[in-house]
C-alpha cells in the first residue's frame, strides 16, 4: 500500500518538475531622486543622485518572477535652486541616505526564453531606512530629526509625533530586459516608492512657536534650523524674521515619495527545466 501511494505521488510531481524554478543573482546600478515640499517641481533632476543594490530572483513561470533585493541611494533638496521666490526665501534644505530593502512581483508580458526579451510591470512592499540632514553655514553635518523643527513629540503639539526612520513603502514601476545569452540577463527599469511619511525632507506642516515653546525645549540650535530664511544672501531677496506660530512651513497633503532608476544585470543560476537554454542553445546534431 505505502509502495502505490509513493507512485501516485511520484507520478503527481512528475509533470510538475517540468516547470523547474530557475534562481538569478544580480545587481543595481542607477539614481535615485525625491518628490517631496523642497522640490518645486514633481521631481527635480538637479538633485539626481547615485544608487546602487542587489537582488535574488526566482522564476516561479514564464510570466511570473519574484524579488527580493536590498538598495542604496541619496536623496537631496534645496530652497536655493527653486525659481519662487518664497521658496528662496524660506531657505530650507536636506539630504538623506535612503537603504530600501523590498520584496516584489514581476509580470513579464512576453515569455523572454522565447522571445529574448520582454517588458514587464512590478509591484511590492519595501521597508525603508532614511535619516534627514542638513549642512550649516561652516559645512558641518546637522542630524534634523532630533531637533523637533516642527514641534515634534512637544506637548504643546500632541498631534504631532516624531516620525519614525524606519517606514514601509510600497514600490512599483515598470522596466524592459533582454536575454544577453543563457544566463546573463540586462534589464533596464524605473521604480516609484510611495511612502506613508512627510517628512523625508524634515518639512511638513507649519512653523512652531520659537522662543516659548521650540527655544525652550529644543535649544537655539532648533530654532535655527527649523527656519533659515534669516541667512538668505541672494541678490533680490530679503532676509526674514522667523514666522509667527502656525506660519505655513510645508505642505502635508501629498506623502513624499523617492525613485531608484538604472540598470539590472542578473546571473540565472536555476537548472534548465521548462525555462532551459530555448533562445540560445544549439541547433541538435544529427
Amino acid at each position: 500500500m505505502k509502495q502505490i501511494k509513493w507512485v501516485l505521488l511520484l507520478s503527481f510531481l512528475a509533470p510538475l518538475s517540468t516547470f523547474a524554478q530557475d534562481w538569478h543573482i544580480g545587481g543595481f546600478a542607477g539614481i535615485s531622486n525625491y518628490s517631496g515640499d523642497l522640490a518645486q517641481q514633481r521631481v527635480d533632476m538637479k538633485y539626481t543622485r547615485p544608487a546602487l543594490g542587489l537582488m535574488v530572483k526566482r522564476d516561479i513561470n514564464r510570466y511570473l518572477t519574484l524579488r527580493a533585493g536590498l538598495n542604496w541611494g541619496h536623496i537631496a533638496g534645496a530652497d536655493s535652486t527653486n525659481e519662487s521666490k518664497a521658496l528662496i526665501a524660506r531657505n530650507l534644505s536636506f539630504r538623506s541616505v535612503i537603504w530600501d530593502g523590498h520584496f516584489i512581483a514581476e509580470f513579464n508580458f512576453l515569455d523572454i526564453y522565447e522571445k529574448g526579451f520582454t517588458p514587464y510591470v512590478f509591484g511590492g512592499i519595501a521597508l525603508f531606512q532614511f535619516y534627514p540632514t542638513t549642512k550649516d553655514s561652516l559645512g558641518n553635518t546637522v542630524p534634523l530629526r532630533r531637533l523637533s523643527t516642527e514641534g515634534q513629540n512637544l506637548a504643546e503639539y500632541p498631534d504631532r509625533r516624531q516620525y519614525a526612520l524606519h517606514q514601509f513603502a510600497i514600490p512599483f514601476g515598470a522596466g524592459i530586459k533582454v536575454m544577453l545569452n543563457d544566463t546573463w540577463t540586462l534589464g533596464l527599469e524605473i521604480g516609484f516608492r510611495k511612502t506613508f511619511t512627510d517628512y523625508l525632507d524634515d518639512v511638513s506642516k507649519t512653523y512652531v512657536d520659537e522662543a516659548t515653546r521650540l527655544k525652550y525645549w529644543r535649544g537655539q540650535e532648533a530654532v535655527n534650523f527649523a527656519y533659515r530664511g534669516d541667512e538668505v544672501n541672494t541678490k533680490g531677496i530679503t532676509p526674514g524674521t522667523y514666522p509667527a506660530d502656525g506660519t505655513i512651513r510645508g505642505s502635508d497633503k501629498n506623502k513624499d515619495w523617492y525613485i531608484f532608476s538604472g540598470l539590472t544585470l542578473t546571473y540565472r543560476i536555476g537548472g534548465g527545466g521548462m525555462f532551459g537554454k530555448q533562445k540560445f542553445s544549439s541547433c541538435p546534431k544529427y
